[in-house]
């Protein structure tokens, strides 16, 4: 475990302190995302499970219940580091690619970025905190309301688990509810994703935490938090429909994320405790403190 990763972070050379990790994937990148179900594979039950139930418990009240409850930012206080630290304990129940905990695949998915955006400190930090949302799984929530991919609710379209689903690649097909027979749902026409009620996750709560607790992160990290699970539409080409001008800048944001966050998941660990020195000084400049969760 990342935790495990000891060391005297005074006796390291302090340049070093500042490197990007290297990042290699173990498998090629058409593996990642694989959903065939396999009965014999626990990783895989693991997985349908997940999205079974999640496909089949949120409705548009639970997903207003969920905004209710966790936009009030009243459940705990803590620094983004503590925060962080709690990932140590949090296997994602939704991800076929990776069973490490969430905090190593945070620390992946942000050194890699460095290395290709080495200017762009915020989007370091951006890399590092995408899925932070998740530690709503430590005050009472289940994993499917937390992880996974997420849908617009109540709107016409091929919303389904990710696009090899699509392709037949598995018999677990899951659609969005749509309480309307018309294309648009409760929506009107090309409204803008802002608009539609997506079904509850760490994405949403993540956004709206930075919008609260003040962060500095400019706007394109905020909205590659907040869309980089809505597969349908960032991968699958779902709700066009629905989506605006605006849009069109934000999935240009999203993809520019999308593949870090996607296939950088490694069985190789980076070194958590020499990397902190250098994130602690992006969390002091643009989410410093103690924030309200």
């Amino acid at each position: 475990m990342a935790s495990e990763q000891k060391g005297d972070v005074s006796m390291i050379d302090p340049s070093q302190l500042l490197r990007p990790e290297p990042v290699f994937n173990d498998k090629p990148i058409e593996a990642f995302r694989d959903y065939t179900v396999d009965d014999n594979d626990p990783i895989r039950e693991r997985v349908r499970r997940t999205y079974y139930d999640m496909h089949t418990n949120v409705t548009v009240e639970l997903v207003k219940q969920k905004r209710e409850k966790w936009l009030k930012f009243n459940t705990f206080k803590s620094t983004i580091k503590d925060a962080l630290i709690k990932l140590n304990e949090l296997v994602d129940e939704s991800d076929p690619d990776t069973s490490l905990p969430n905090i190593v695949h945070a620390f992946q998915t942000a050194e890699r970025i460095r290395i290709d955006h080495p200017d762009d400190d915020w989007f370091h930090l951006t890399g590092l905190i995408h899925d932070l949302g998740k530690v709503m799984a430590f005050y009472g929530e289940p994993q499917w309301c937390v992880v996974g991919d997420t849908f617009p609710w109540a709107a016409s379209g091929l919303s389904l688990l990710c696009t090899d689903l699509r392709a037949s690649r598995t018999t677990l097909t899951l659609t969005t509810p749509n309480t309307s027979n018309t294309e648009y749902g409760m929506y009107e026409p090309h409204c803008g994703l802002d608009n539609l009620l997506i079904s509850w996750s760490h994405d949403e709560y993540m956004y709206q935490f930075l919008k609260h607790n003040k962060s500095k992160i400019p706007e394109k990290g905020l909205y590659m938090i907040r869309y980089h699970s809505l597969y349908p539409w960032h991968a699958g080409g779902d709700y066009r429909h629905l989506t605006n001008e605006k849009d069109e800048q934000i999935l240009q944001w999203v993809l520019e994320f999308n593949k870090y966050d996607l296939y950088t998941k490694s069985t190789k660990v980076p070194d958590i405790e020499a990397l902190w020195p250098y994130y602690e000084k992006l969390i002091d400049k643009y989410i410093p403190g103690v924030c309200e969760w």
